[in-house]
């Protein structure tokens, strides 16, 4: 179904939810509808203080009292950089935060688009006529699965109608969380040529409302859905929906369960769902962070409800998926694993510390690998990859493996600050598709620099097809901010798996000799460690 179509069915889609006992929904719970003329102001300030926060969390509710509307501010002839939504003078052809040019074509070819090369003048005349929801996708599809499709197939899950999902309000930025991070990566994997060969698109459906009860409450799910019945609606501080919101929540959250299930049956052997609105911060009660149903999650007990055993969920977004920890805290059928900026708990949401490990049945099932600084890179997460999570996933022998891959920390990204390459990526791809024997699900979570997501992106989709990156190039030693979380996390693990004990006082070593060399010299804690391992490689 077209977004054209979709919109065709607009008094359709409140009845509906009339149906389903949504007319008093409104009532009892927290959704404010919000009318254009008297919309709070929200611009990308105030937003990376949220997301790149580093100060003490405060309630929710308590936090958003003293927003003010954009009032009595005064008005700059400026545009919006469409890559990282940066704002620029209108006498500037490219962007002062990131380079790109205002009319790139990087809607159409992600990362392959010329960074300072404009578009066709009658390209631009059309697009400004066009609504952003209306802007077509010009690329080439894969070919539909089905039952005669390739099992070693990788298949992709997009469906164009979850570009409908945006924020309504006219706000002083663009909101991060935006369709566009859709396009730029749908259009750099397709000029890239890798929807040939053996890649298929899965049929998108809809997730059902008893499905998203798997791990949302019946209330949270009244509340995304009693969304379409209103323009504009928002969740706490950020997390915006419109009419079409829900329909795109759904769309998502169908599409990981469909590609999660036709892995667990061998009728794929790998997935890529390329969704959105993302998901990892949403709880089982309530919408946050950008999220409104968390997909990861549903995959999860799909694959189980497909047969599987044990599911691991690998986290790389550079935020902490508190959603899918709280969800999975006390089930040990689910290990979930998370590398993330923290800072002590200064860093958005202020959860996943490594002294956090599940509880009830599920204690040592959740696994915290906390940055204590931004400026993190490949080296780190590689580290962390095979001193921590390979032997622990290795003991734990998943029959299903949930990659959300957040790509926010990935250099350039305006919210993350951290400095991860596609080749990271590409390199983390590799040593779980190698343990999975390629069955991988790739969820689509943050990433707000389209040229680094849609990079990105393409990375990793080249390794779920069978293209391997290579060796992990030996100069990559970890930071001294990077040996410190990751001696933290393998002191805290060794107490619930086996952890190499030689590994350990290795990593001692390394801490202690840098340590004395970082109060000494007062080096920056992101710089290579050296020592014992490291002295005689080339520092990366």
């Amino acid at each position: 179904m077209s977004i054209a179509e979709v919109k065709d069915m607009d008094s359709g889609v409140a009845s509906r939810i009339s149906g389903h006992g949504m007319d008093c929904v409104k009532e009892d719970l927290e959704i404010e509808d919000v009318s254009p003329p008297n919309a709070e102001g929200k611009d990308l300030e105030d937003t990376k203080q949220t997301y790149g926060h580093e100060g003490e969390w405060m309630d929710e509710e308590e936090d958003g009292k003293d927003w003010k509307s954009d009032v009595n501010v005064e008005i700059m002839a400026e545009w919006f950089c469409t890559n990282c939504i940066d704002s620029n003078p209108d006498d500037e052809s490219c962007c002062g935060q990131c380079g790109e040019h205002r009319n790139s074509g990087i809607l159409e070819q992600g990362y392959l688009a010329s960074r300072d090369l404009p578009e066709k003048a009658n390209d631009m005349e059309q697009r400004k006529d066009m609504s952003d929801s209306e802007i077509k996708l010009h690329l080439t599809f894969p070919p539909l699965w089905t039952p005669q499709t390739d099992a070693a197939s990788t298949a992709i899950g997009f469906d164009e109608r979850m570009l409908l999902h945006s924020e309504v309000q006219t706000k002083s930025h663009p909101h991060p969380e935006r369709p566009d991070r859709l396009r730029a990566i749908m259009g750099g994997l397709s000029a890239a040529g890798l929807f040939s060969g053996l890649c298929c698109m899965i049929p998108s459906r809809e997730a059902t409302l008893a499905e998203l009860e798997w791990v949302h409450s019946h209330s949270h799910v009244e509340a995304v859905e009693a969304t379409s019945l209103h323009e504009a609606s928002y969740f706490g501080r950020d997390t915006y929906a419109n009419n079409y919101s829900a329909l795109a929540a759904r769309l998502a959250a169908g599409t990981c369960i469909d590609l999660m299930t036709a892995i667990v049956k061998g009728q794929i052997l790998n997935g890529f769902a390329l969704v959105r609105p993302p998901g990892h911060h949403a709880l089982s009660a309530t919408a946050m962070g950008f999220c409104l149903h968390n997909n990861a999650a549903l995959a999860a007990k799909a694959a189980l409800s497909a047969g599987a055993k044990k599911v691991m969920i690998i986290d790389w977004d550079v935020h902490h998926g508190n959603g899918t920890q709280e969800i999975f805290d006390s089930d040990s059928s689910v290990l979930y694993v998370s590398l993330h900026r923290h800072q002590a708990g200064f860093f958005y949401p202020g959860t996943g510390a490594a002294s956090e490990v599940g509880i009830k049945d599920g204690e040592g099932f959740s696994v915290n690998i906390p940055w204590p600084c931004g400026g993190i890179g490949d080296e780190d997460y590689l580290f962390a990859f095979q001193n921590v999570i390979m032997p622990i996933v290795e003991q734990f022998a998943p029959d299903a493996t949930i990659i959300s891959a957040g790509f926010d920390a990935a250099k350039g990204d305006p919210l993350g600050g951290c400095q991860v390459t596609p080749s990271g990526y590409a390199h983390m791809t590799q040593l779980l598709y190698s343990l999975m024997k390629g069955k991988l699900l790739v969820v689509l979570e943050g990433g707000y620099n389209l040229r680094s997501i849609s990079a990105s992106a393409a990375a990793v989709l080249k390794v779920l097809l069978g293209v391997s990156p290579g060796e992990i190039p030996p100069s990559w030693q970890p930071t001294f901010a990077g040996l410190l979380a990751v001696s933290e996390a393998c002191v805290i693990q060794s107490r619930y798996w086996k952890i190499d004990r030689m590994s350990l006082l290795n990593m001692q070593m390394l801490l202690s000799a840098a340590e004395t060399k970082f109060k000494e010299n007062k080096n920056d804690p992101r710089q290579p460690v050296s020592g014992p391992q490291a002295e005689d490689q080339p520092q990366g």
